[in-house]
């Protein structure tokens, strides 16, 4: 089987238990790029939009740890004690960068493929060891996507950097003849710039490496049509095995109908072939409902446990035959059929009533009218 296997072509998608089966190892469409783009422009975003504070407060930091007295300086205590208090400080003023850092640092890597969490991933691997293996992904032609990127890469971040600094030409020059403070200031806010801009051309790259790993991914897991074969096997099982599920499932299911006939009001046959058991409580439901039905041996059991519980038993073929083919177990019998079944119902009333003393005893059986779309003559 496996000579034949690698014979064949991967020409098939992926089924879902493949896919499946890839991601409980670890083995979904991922992008560096994409994650690496994320964390970059992250950090050019924060710079300007918590930068000024840092700066200012990091300025502040810078002051206080200078200001106290030169002659304390040789106190070990005092000198900790600044430090630790500038530490904190320092800390507290790139809290906001670097939650911002680490938001985009998980939410970059689950850009693509989503969320995954698999051991298999982690667990070391011989294969990773094998040199020959090492020397096959060197030669491989994902090795050589990843040099195209790389080359990539430096074109469109270098081709951007000179865009952009050709662009900040004069501002560079400006800088020149302004006083020293907003001439720091001024520099800060083009660096800032600049660095977004930068970072932003990785989208690009993000953009071109994304539809490729789906790509690549998806070609990776494609099977020969004899894995598909075998995985339906698998799944579905065998012919036999999904025969005797199906013969037991029915076998469950005669046996719930079965124990719903001794709660029927009226069972209804064909005389022999069909049996239908009908239930209607007017209090608590529209229409009369179907509690069981059967044909052959099914409807003698039917009929059995109706003489058994003395459920009242009618002979009304055509009837029997239109419930048993418009109505399924558990649920209301069609509208065309009400009149019919309220004949039939108000019958058995009238003889249960008679049989106790009641009312006198019924003329006859009733002769029911089913309506043509309803009629079955098998």
């Amino acid at each position: 089987m496996a000579e034949e296997d690698s014979s064949q072509e991967k020409t098939e998608e992926p089924t879902a238990r493949k896919k499946e089966k890839a991601a409980e190892e670890g083995n979904i469409a991922r992008s560096k790029e994409l994650n690496t783009s994320a964390i970059l422009v992250a950090a050019a975003v924060g710079m300007l939009i918590f930068g000024p504070a840092m700066a200012a407060n990091l300025l502040d930091i810078m002051k206080f740890s200078f200001s106290f007295d030169p002659n304390a300086s040789w106190d070990t205590k005092v000198a900790l004690g600044y430090l630790e208090i500038s530490f904190v400080e320092s800390m507290w003023s790139l809290l906001p960068l670097f939650l911002l850092l680490l938001v985009a640092a998980f939410f970059g890597p689950i850009g693509l493929g989503g969320w995954n969490f698999s051991t298999k991933a982690i667990a070391p691997k011989g294969s990773r060891l094998n040199p020959l293996s090492g020397l096959k992904r060197m030669f491989s032609m994902n090795a050589l996507v990843e040099l195209l990127k790389g080359w990539g890469k430096v074109l469109i971040v270098g081709s951007v950097a000179v865009l952009v600094l050709v662009g900040l030409k004069d501002d560079f020059i400006s800088m020149v003849f302004e006083p020293t403070i907003p001439s720091v200031r001024h520099a800060a806010i083009v660096l800032a710039w600049t660095f977004l801009l930068i970072c932003c051309s990785t989208i690009i790259i993000a953009i071109v490496d994304i539809p490729f790993q789906i790509y690549s991914h998806t070609k990776k897991l494609k099977m020969t049509m004899q894995e598909v074969k075998e995985e339906y096997k698998n799944t579905e099982g065998k012919p036999e095995v999904k025969s005797k599920i199906r013969q037991l499932q029915r076998e469950m299911a005669n046996r719930r109908m079965m124990a719903d006939v001794p709660d029927a009001d009226v069972v209804i046959t064909n005389p022999t072939h069909y049996a239908v058991a009908l239930k209607y409580d007017p209090q608590g439901m529209p229409a009369p409902m179907l509690l069981a039905k059967g044909v052959d041996e099914t409807a003698l059991k039917i009929r059995e446990i109706a003489g058994e519980y003395k459920i009242p038993v009618l002979e009304m073929p055509a009837l029997a035959r239109s419930i048993y083919h418009h109505t399924e177990i558990g649920q209301e019998i069609p509208e065309g059929l009400y009149v019919a079944v309220a004949q039939v119902l108000a019958f058995v009333f009238q003889t249960d009533q008679w049989k106790k003393g009641r009312a006198p005893k019924p003329d006859r059986k009733p002769s029911v009218d089913i309506p043509d779309d309803l009629k079955s003559d098998d």
